[in-house]
């Protein structure tokens, strides 16, 4: 028996030297000597610490001090009052039971179950999240709404996150309410609304702007959802290419313009894909035919814009997604929540078409009200066109079951033609070249040239060694040449043949070299009539040396606008004259010279090509 009573001391000696037991809420620092030291299993069950019975002791009636009546706390009050009191509380007691209970609060919870719950609350906030009841969970939830649990509002909203992103991977069952919870916590704290950007609401809410923005050039009415954001779209003039108000399109004219803007189209077609029932974007025409499908899903939706405000009392994307009101609204509905002071009056704006506002300690909220997620009337018309637009293209597997109205299938069909047709009158035209046909036309044009070479030409050609390749020019083209005024071109005498051409000072020595040939020069003079007014004469010469050009004269100032650009210097435009007009005739002039344009305009100015440049400075040798 003394051994037994020293093993006893041992083992109390044991559980006092441990810290964490030492501080656990299974031992009081309360001394109980008509009490045994050591209880049995039976009674450390039924055992329960005083911090438990005191929180029950707060009480749902209250009295009020210097008045004769009290009043009955709310079961939020309540709650409220008591999550204060055990706000830093912690024990070590599991609870592996079932708890179930609509709104749960302590009051609904036993002595096993309380003690269970703030074991597990313990360990939540150690960061290690068990499965447990879902009235657990919400319990906790409801704490922390009710600032119970962390330091400031960020602090609580990134406690919430945390506690749900864990939790829903045991029960899903928590992201009906937590969902909510954390999206009203964030407004009535007025945190930043980027905090929600994952929020299926604000999602929604940027979509049916996206919407908005994409058919509001088609659909004016729709800039009153986009009043916040588009609050000086009234006042910005209407960009080019887009139809405006609708009375004021033709109705014979195509729903959108014609070529395509394909990026305000994709924008439209982006918006169709997200919420009609019918996935366009999977469609087998649109991905072997996208440029068709787009436009013409798109034309059809613009034509039902106007045929939905002409003959419905509500627009095509109002009827499909709701209207803009403002209703009440209750802060973390279906929790335990509790205000000891009505919240001050505010205003939170989590979108452009999403607004709370508070007047009093009343929440209301502006929204756009309606249905959510994919449209199904937007999916018929989808599936309409995509089944009418594969008929008119031949296009294989049809839709059979792709019926519509007929007010329908008649703008589908419109809009088809309108498309169909366009793309016919600018089709790319097609040149198919033959190659196995160019060695007949290089054939046919030897045969062409040699029957009209003379003899002498035939004669000189025989004499080299090679024969002369074909050359891009016609054979029988006239080179010219420039001589003096006044001077004639160098006579040919007999029937040799000139084998360069000659410079203008060569043609004057050989005009004086050859006085037999002075009779030739005068009659193809009088032929040509090369004596003209003052100026330069440009005649052509053939190869036997004939003139076959008639002569081009230049004036005084074109030729000092030459002779600026042949030293380089920057030419003198005449008072008066216009120096586009002045370039385009010296060009004109020596082009029978050229066969080209001797003077371009480049990034520093005109200046002269420097395959014609050798041919303008012979011409202006005296």
């Amino acid at each position: 028996m003394g051994q037994d009573s020293v093993d006893i001391r041992e083992l109390i000696a044991r559980l006092n030297a441990n810290e964490r037991l030492r501080q656990s809420s299974h031992f009081s620092t309360g001394v109980y000597r008509d009490e045994p030291i050591v209880r049995t299993g039976r009674q450390m069950a039924n055992y329960l610490p005083d911090r438990y019975r005191e929180m029950r002791r707060i009480s749902r009636w209250q009295e009020r001090s210097g008045e004769a009546r009290g009043r009955w706390l709310s079961e939020a009050e309540l709650f409220y009052r008591q999550a204060r009191f055990m706000e830093d509380f912690e024990d070590d007691c599991p609870y592996h039971g079932r708890f179930a209970s609509y709104y749960p609060t302590y009051n609904d919870m036993s002595d096993r179950q309380l003690r269970g719950y703030f074991t597990w609350r313990a360990a939540v906030r150690r960061g290690e999240v068990r499965e447990t009841n879902l009235s657990f969970a919400c319990i906790y939830l409801y704490e922390l709404l009710n600032g119970i649990g962390w330091k400031d509002p960020a602090d609580g909203f990134a406690k919430i996150r945390e506690f749900w992103r864990a939790y829903r991977a045991f029960d899903t069952g928590i992201d009906r309410n937590a969902r909510v919870w954390l999206h009203d916590f964030a407004i009535y704290h007025a945190l930043d609304p980027e905090l929600l950007a994952d929020d299926p609401v604000r999602k929604l809410d940027l979509e049916l702007i996206g919407i908005a923005r994409a058919f509001e050039p088609y659909d004016p009415p729709l800039r009153s959802w986009l009043s916040a954001a588009n609050s000086n779209a009234a006042e910005e003039p209407e960009p080019a290419g887009t139809p405006g108000a609708q009375t004021r399109r033709r109705n014979n004219a195509p729903a959108l313009p014609l070529p395509p803007d394909t990026a305000s189209e994709q924008r439209m077609f982006d918006a169709i894909a997200a919420h009609a029932g019918y996935r366009v974007d999977h469609s087998r025409l649109y991905a072997e035919h996208p440029d068709d499908f787009r436009h013409v899903l798109c034309a059809v939706f613009v034509r039902m814009l106007t045929y939905y405000r002409k003959n419905r009392s509500h627009g095509l994307v109002e009827s499909s997604f709701g209207e803009e009101a403002e209703m009440g609204y209750t802060m973390f509905g279906s929790a335990v929540f509790f205000e000891e002071q009505p919240h001050a009056d505010a205003d939170y704006e989590l979108d452009p078409i999403h607004r709370y506002r508070c007047r009093g300690g009343l929440w209301t909220c502006r929204r756009i009200y309606g249905g959510q997620g994919r449209s199904k009337s937007w999916g018929e018309i989808a599936r309409a066109v995509d089944g009418r637009l594969r008929q008119a293209l031949g296009f294989e597997p049809t839709l059979t079951d792709a019926a519509c109205p007929k007010y329908l299938a008649k703008i589908i069909d419109r809009e088809i033609d309108a498309w169909l047709a366009w793309k016919r009158d600018h089709a790319p035209r097609v040149i198919d070249i033959d190659l196995s046909k160019l060695s007949g036309i290089r054939t046919a044009a030897a045969e062409t040239r040699e029957a009209l070479l003379v003899d002498e030409e035939r004669e000189d050609e025989g004499a080299g060694d090679q024969p002369e390749p074909l050359r891009t020019e016609r054979a029988d083209e006239p080179r010219a040449q420039t001589v003096l005024a006044g001077a004639a071109p160098r006579a040919v005498c007999g029937t040799a043949r000139e084998a360069h051409r000659p410079s203008p000072s060569e043609a004057v020595q050989t005009e004086q070299a050859a006085p037999a040939c002075s009779g030739e020069k005068e009659d193809v003079e009088r032929q040509l009539d090369l004596r003209g007014p003052s100026g330069i004469g440009v005649v052509g010469q053939g190869r036997s040396g004939a003139a076959v050009a008639p002569a081009v004269s230049l004036a005084e100032d074109e030729l000092a606008y030459l002779r600026a650009l042949l030293c380089g210097e920057m030419p003198v435009v005449p008072a008066g004259a216009s120096e586009d007009l002045l370039v385009d005739g010296i060009n004109e002039k020596l082009f029978d010279l050229l066969g080209d344009t001797a003077i371009e305009f480049g990034a520093e100015g005109p200046c002269l090509i420097d395959d014609y440049r050798d041919d303008v400075r012979e011409l202006m040798q005296p």
